[in-house]
């Protein structure tokens, strides 16, 4: 089974137009600095939610939910956790 981050990487490679490799960057690695745009990020946004079968809560939608790996599968996590809990 693969880690969030690990399914995150394979969305970004194929939806967010990067001039990196998502698998050969850290998880911290800053996003925008790699091509992450205000329009890829929507249509990230929206393979997320598909794959992950989620919605993304308005709070989560900014910059910062999406600025690394890390930050895009911690969101991810707790979307998640949010709606076994509840």
């Amino acid at each position: 089974m693969s880690t969030t981050a690990e399914r995150v990487r394979g969305i970004l490679n194929q939806h967010a137009k990067l001039s990196a490799d998502a698998r050969k960057l850290e998880e911290t690695a800053d996003l925008y600095a790699v091509g992450l745009s205000s329009f890829s990020t929507v249509q990230l946004m929206l393979a997320l939610e598909e794959h992950f079968d989620v919605e993304l809560p308005d709070r989560m939608l900014n910059r910062r939910s999406f600025e690394s790996i890390a930050s895009i599968s911690n969101v991810i996590d707790a979307v998640i956790g949010d709606r076994v809990a509840g």
